[in-house]
Protein backbone atom coordinates (compact mmCIF):
# COMPACT_ATOMS: atom_id res chain seq x y z
CA UNK A 1 0.00 0.00 0.00
CA UNK A 2 1.33 3.71 -1.10
CA UNK A 3 2.04 5.35 1.95
CA UNK A 4 3.18 9.31 2.03
CA UNK A 5 3.66 11.85 4.92
CA UNK A 6 2.23 15.40 3.83
CA UNK A 7 3.67 18.40 4.70
CA UNK A 8 0.15 20.80 4.21
CA UNK A 9 -3.35 21.26 4.00
CA UNK A 10 -2.91 22.25 0.42
CA UNK A 11 -0.61 19.53 -0.48
CA UNK A 12 -3.17 16.66 1.41
CA UNK A 13 -6.29 18.19 -0.20
CA UNK A 14 -4.27 17.72 -3.35
CA UNK A 15 -3.23 14.06 -3.24
CA UNK A 16 -6.70 13.48 -2.03
CA UNK A 17 -8.51 15.05 -4.79
CA UNK A 18 -5.88 13.36 -7.50
CA UNK A 19 -6.45 10.10 -6.03
CA UNK A 20 -10.32 10.42 -6.81
CA UNK A 21 -9.94 11.55 -10.41
CA UNK A 22 -7.51 8.45 -11.00
CA UNK A 23 -10.12 6.05 -10.33
CA UNK A 24 -12.32 7.33 -13.74
CA UNK A 25 -15.38 7.88 -11.88
CA UNK A 26 -16.33 11.42 -13.67
CA UNK A 27 -15.17 14.84 -11.77
CA UNK A 28 -18.22 14.69 -9.30
CA UNK A 29 -17.93 10.98 -8.04
CA UNK A 30 -15.40 9.19 -6.70
CA UNK A 31 -15.52 5.47 -5.58
CA UNK A 32 -12.96 6.51 -2.41
CA UNK A 33 -13.87 5.36 1.14
CA UNK A 34 -11.79 7.17 4.21
CA UNK A 35 -10.95 6.59 7.74
CA UNK A 36 -9.01 8.59 10.23
CA UNK A 37 -6.86 7.18 12.86
CA UNK A 38 -5.91 10.00 15.60
CA UNK A 39 -2.61 8.29 16.18
CA UNK A 40 -0.23 6.39 13.56
CA UNK A 41 0.52 3.92 16.02
CA UNK A 42 -3.04 2.74 15.91
CA UNK A 43 -4.01 0.10 13.65
CA UNK A 44 -7.30 -0.53 11.81
CA UNK A 45 -8.76 -3.76 13.53
CA UNK A 46 -12.03 -4.33 14.23
CA UNK A 47 -14.04 -3.69 17.75
CA UNK A 48 -14.39 -7.33 18.21
CA UNK A 49 -10.43 -8.41 17.49
CA UNK A 50 -9.95 -6.05 20.70
CA UNK A 51 -11.66 -8.54 22.84
CA UNK A 52 -9.14 -10.75 22.35
CA UNK A 53 -8.88 -14.58 23.01
CA UNK A 54 -11.09 -16.55 20.95
CA UNK A 55 -13.23 -13.64 19.88
CA UNK A 56 -14.49 -15.81 16.86
CA UNK A 57 -16.26 -17.80 19.02
CA UNK A 58 -18.52 -15.15 20.70
CA UNK A 59 -19.73 -12.80 17.56
CA UNK A 60 -22.82 -14.88 17.53
CA UNK A 61 -23.33 -14.88 21.01
CA UNK A 62 -22.97 -11.15 20.92
CA UNK A 63 -25.57 -10.48 18.19
CA UNK A 64 -27.91 -13.02 19.64
CA UNK A 65 -28.05 -11.55 23.12
CA UNK A 66 -28.01 -7.71 21.27
CA UNK A 67 -30.91 -8.54 19.16
CA UNK A 68 -32.67 -10.21 22.30
CA UNK A 69 -32.62 -6.99 24.61
CA UNK A 70 -31.91 -4.17 22.61
CA UNK A 71 -35.54 -5.73 20.52
CA UNK A 72 -37.41 -2.00 21.01
CA UNK A 73 -35.04 -0.36 19.16
CA UNK A 74 -35.33 -2.41 16.04
CA UNK A 75 -33.76 -0.90 12.84
CA UNK A 76 -34.63 -3.34 10.31
CA UNK A 77 -35.15 -6.97 9.61
CA UNK A 78 -32.08 -8.47 8.69
CA UNK A 79 -28.85 -9.24 10.59
CA UNK A 80 -27.01 -6.67 8.85
CA UNK A 81 -29.10 -3.69 10.16
CA UNK A 82 -28.84 -5.25 13.82
CA UNK A 83 -25.01 -5.18 12.94
CA UNK A 84 -24.94 -1.65 11.83
CA UNK A 85 -27.16 -0.79 14.85
CA UNK A 86 -24.77 -2.40 17.13
CA UNK A 87 -21.59 -1.08 15.79
CA UNK A 88 -23.12 2.55 15.96
CA UNK A 89 -23.94 2.04 20.03
CA UNK A 90 -20.64 0.10 20.66
CA UNK A 91 -20.66 -3.15 20.39
CA UNK A 92 -17.93 -5.31 19.33
CA UNK A 93 -18.57 -6.71 15.85
CA UNK A 94 -16.29 -6.82 12.97
CA UNK A 95 -17.38 -3.89 11.26
CA UNK A 96 -14.97 -1.26 10.92
CA UNK A 97 -16.51 2.59 9.93
CA UNK A 98 -15.64 4.33 6.96
CA UNK A 99 -16.92 7.56 5.33
CA UNK A 100 -17.43 8.94 1.48
CA UNK A 101 -16.02 12.29 2.93
CA UNK A 102 -11.87 12.84 3.39
CA UNK A 103 -13.22 15.63 5.60
CA UNK A 104 -15.07 14.01 7.91
CA UNK A 105 -12.66 11.41 8.51
CA UNK A 106 -9.99 14.23 9.02
CA UNK A 107 -12.45 15.13 11.73
CA UNK A 108 -11.51 11.75 13.09
CA UNK A 109 -7.86 12.19 12.96
CA UNK A 110 -7.63 15.40 14.12
CA UNK A 111 -10.02 16.17 16.95
CA UNK A 112 -7.77 14.16 19.88
CA UNK A 113 -4.23 13.62 20.53
CA UNK A 114 -2.92 17.09 19.09
CA UNK A 115 0.59 16.17 19.68
CA UNK A 116 0.69 12.80 17.51
CA UNK A 117 0.61 12.11 14.33
CA UNK A 118 -2.69 11.11 12.44
CA UNK A 119 -3.85 8.89 9.46
CA UNK A 120 -6.30 9.25 6.93
CA UNK A 121 -6.64 6.14 4.76
CA UNK A 122 -8.53 5.46 1.74
CA UNK A 123 -9.44 2.17 0.01
CA UNK A 124 -11.02 2.09 -3.64
CA UNK A 125 -14.32 0.15 -2.88
CA UNK A 126 -15.36 -0.22 -6.49
CA UNK A 127 -11.93 -2.31 -6.97
CA UNK A 128 -12.79 -4.17 -3.56
CA UNK A 129 -16.22 -5.10 -5.01
CA UNK A 130 -14.79 -6.36 -8.51
CA UNK A 131 -12.87 -8.71 -6.02
CA UNK A 132 -15.96 -10.45 -4.66
CA UNK A 133 -17.90 -13.87 -5.21
CA UNK A 134 -20.07 -13.90 -8.10
CA UNK A 135 -23.10 -13.90 -6.10
CA UNK A 136 -22.51 -10.80 -4.00
CA UNK A 137 -21.47 -8.93 -7.40
CA UNK A 138 -24.51 -9.82 -8.96
CA UNK A 139 -27.08 -7.49 -7.40
CA UNK A 140 -24.18 -4.87 -7.43
CA UNK A 141 -24.36 -4.64 -11.50
CA UNK A 142 -28.28 -5.30 -10.86
CA UNK A 143 -28.42 -2.23 -9.04
CA UNK A 144 -25.78 0.13 -10.70
CA UNK A 145 -24.55 0.69 -7.17
CA UNK A 146 -21.33 1.21 -6.08
CA UNK A 147 -22.08 -0.28 -2.46
CA UNK A 148 -24.74 -2.85 -0.36
CA UNK A 149 -27.08 -1.56 1.16
CA UNK A 150 -28.46 -4.16 4.03
CA UNK A 151 -30.89 -5.56 1.84
CA UNK A 152 -28.93 -6.44 -0.93
CA UNK A 153 -26.76 -8.15 1.02
CA UNK A 154 -28.98 -9.91 3.50
CA UNK A 155 -30.71 -11.22 -0.36
CA UNK A 156 -27.14 -12.89 -0.66
CA UNK A 157 -26.04 -13.58 2.62
CA UNK A 158 -28.84 -13.97 5.12
CA UNK A 159 -26.37 -14.73 7.96
CA UNK A 160 -22.65 -14.14 8.51
CA UNK A 161 -22.58 -17.69 8.04
CA UNK A 162 -23.51 -17.91 5.13
CA UNK A 163 -21.73 -14.61 4.01
CA UNK A 164 -18.09 -16.67 5.51
CA UNK A 165 -19.35 -19.25 3.18
CA UNK A 166 -19.13 -17.27 -0.16
CA UNK A 167 -15.22 -16.73 0.54
CA UNK A 168 -14.18 -20.29 -0.94
CA UNK A 169 -11.78 -18.35 -2.85
CA UNK A 170 -9.98 -16.62 0.17
CA UNK A 171 -11.49 -13.96 2.40
CA UNK A 172 -12.68 -10.84 0.70
CA UNK A 173 -13.95 -7.40 1.46
CA UNK A 174 -17.52 -5.70 1.23
CA UNK A 175 -18.32 -2.19 1.80
CA UNK A 176 -21.99 -1.12 2.62
CA UNK A 177 -24.37 1.87 3.63
CA UNK A 178 -26.13 0.75 7.17
CA UNK A 179 -29.56 2.51 7.87
CA UNK A 180 -30.69 5.99 8.39
CA UNK A 181 -30.19 5.32 12.60
CA UNK A 182 -30.10 8.86 13.47
CA UNK A 183 -28.48 12.18 12.27
CA UNK A 184 -25.00 11.36 12.61
CA UNK A 185 -25.33 8.64 9.71
CA UNK A 186 -26.29 10.84 7.34
CA UNK A 187 -24.28 13.71 8.46
CA UNK A 188 -21.07 11.25 8.22
CA UNK A 189 -22.18 9.72 4.97
CA UNK A 190 -21.15 6.57 6.81
CA UNK A 191 -20.23 3.44 5.11
CA UNK A 192 -19.38 0.61 7.04
CA UNK A 193 -16.95 -2.54 5.91
CA UNK A 194 -17.57 -6.11 6.56
CA UNK A 195 -14.47 -9.12 5.89
CA UNK A 196 -15.93 -12.52 5.36
CA UNK A 197 -12.85 -14.07 7.98
CA UNK A 198 -13.74 -12.40 11.00
CA UNK A 199 -10.33 -13.75 12.42
CA UNK A 200 -8.97 -11.55 8.78
CA UNK A 201 -8.34 -7.99 9.92
CA UNK A 202 -8.35 -5.02 7.49
CA UNK A 203 -4.14 -4.88 7.40
CA UNK A 204 -4.37 -8.18 6.43
CA UNK A 205 -6.43 -7.22 3.33
CA UNK A 206 -4.51 -4.41 2.76
CA UNK A 207 -1.04 -5.96 2.67
CA UNK A 208 -2.87 -8.90 0.19
CA UNK A 209 -4.10 -6.14 -2.48
CA UNK A 210 -1.18 -3.43 -2.07
CA UNK A 211 -2.89 -1.69 -5.32
CA UNK A 212 -5.91 -0.90 -3.77
CA UNK A 213 -5.31 1.31 -0.43
CA UNK A 214 -3.39 4.96 -0.18
CA UNK A 215 -2.61 6.20 3.38
CA UNK A 216 -1.37 9.44 3.85
CA UNK A 217 0.62 10.08 7.39
CA UNK A 218 -0.27 13.68 8.99
CA UNK A 219 2.63 15.66 11.26
CA UNK A 220 1.51 16.93 14.44
CA UNK A 221 1.87 20.71 12.99
CA UNK A 222 -0.16 19.98 9.83
CA UNK A 223 -2.41 17.85 11.82
CA UNK A 224 -3.31 21.52 13.67
CA UNK A 225 -3.46 23.15 10.73
CA UNK A 226 -5.81 20.97 8.99
CA UNK A 227 -8.14 21.32 12.36
CA UNK A 228 -8.18 24.47 11.98
CA UNK A 229 -9.37 23.86 8.47
CA UNK A 230 -12.09 21.98 9.14
CA UNK A 231 -13.11 23.75 12.62
CA UNK A 232 -13.34 27.00 9.71
CA UNK A 233 -16.00 24.89 7.33
CA UNK A 234 -17.49 23.76 10.90
CA UNK A 235 -16.85 20.12 10.03
CA UNK A 236 -16.72 19.58 13.85
CA UNK A 237 -18.15 17.57 16.56
CA UNK A 238 -21.38 19.50 16.40
CA UNK A 239 -22.56 18.30 13.29
CA UNK A 240 -21.12 14.95 12.50
CA UNK A 241 -22.43 14.12 16.38
CA UNK A 242 -25.34 15.96 16.95
CA UNK A 243 -26.91 16.07 20.19
CA UNK A 244 -25.61 16.84 23.73
CA UNK A 245 -22.82 14.44 23.55
CA UNK A 246 -21.29 16.25 20.51
CA UNK A 247 -21.59 19.31 21.63
CA UNK A 248 -20.38 19.78 25.02
CA UNK A 249 -17.19 17.56 23.02
CA UNK A 250 -17.00 20.31 20.91
CA UNK A 251 -16.89 22.93 23.33
CA UNK A 252 -14.65 21.22 25.47
CA UNK A 253 -11.80 20.92 22.29
CA UNK A 254 -12.76 24.40 21.86
CA UNK A 255 -11.97 25.67 25.36
CA UNK A 256 -9.05 23.40 25.81
CA UNK A 257 -5.89 25.77 25.68
CA UNK A 258 -3.78 25.71 23.15
CA UNK A 259 -5.43 23.31 21.09
CA UNK A 260 -4.74 24.26 17.81
CA UNK A 261 -1.31 26.66 18.22
CA UNK A 262 1.28 25.07 20.04
CA UNK A 263 -0.23 21.38 19.61
CA UNK A 264 -1.24 20.99 22.61
CA UNK A 265 -4.73 20.12 23.83
CA UNK A 266 -7.52 17.61 25.14
CA UNK A 267 -6.74 14.41 24.90
CA UNK A 268 -9.69 11.84 25.87
CA UNK A 269 -9.56 8.45 24.67
CA UNK A 270 -10.10 9.82 21.00
CA UNK A 271 -13.03 9.84 17.98
CA UNK A 272 -15.53 7.19 17.00
CA UNK A 273 -18.06 7.35 14.06
CA UNK A 274 -20.45 6.11 16.74
CA UNK A 275 -19.83 9.27 19.00
CA UNK A 276 -19.22 7.52 21.80
CA UNK A 277 -15.34 8.44 21.91
CA UNK A 278 -15.07 8.54 25.57
CA UNK A 279 -17.78 5.97 27.05
CA UNK A 280 -16.41 3.01 24.61
CA UNK A 281 -12.65 4.25 24.24
CA UNK A 282 -11.80 3.84 20.75
CA UNK A 283 -8.58 5.78 21.33
CA UNK A 284 -8.42 7.99 18.16
CA UNK A 285 -9.92 5.70 15.91
CA UNK A 286 -12.74 5.78 13.75
CA UNK A 287 -15.20 3.21 14.96
CA UNK A 288 -14.45 -0.06 15.10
Amino acid sequence: MEVVTVSSWRELDDAIGEAGRSEGCGPAHTSLVFRGLARSTYSHMSGLARLRGHYGQVESHLVRNFRKYAHRQAPGPTVWDWLALGQHHGLPTRLLDWTFSPLVALHFATATWPEDDGVLLSVDCAAAHRLLPDPLRAPLAAEGALVFTTEMLAGVAPSLDRFDRLGDGGPFLAFFEPPSLDERVINQSSVLSVLSDVTYQLEDWLADHPGLGRQWVIPAPVKAEIRQRLDQANITERVLLPGLDGLADWLRRYYSPGSIENGRGVQDDGSSMAGLENRHSQDGRMGG
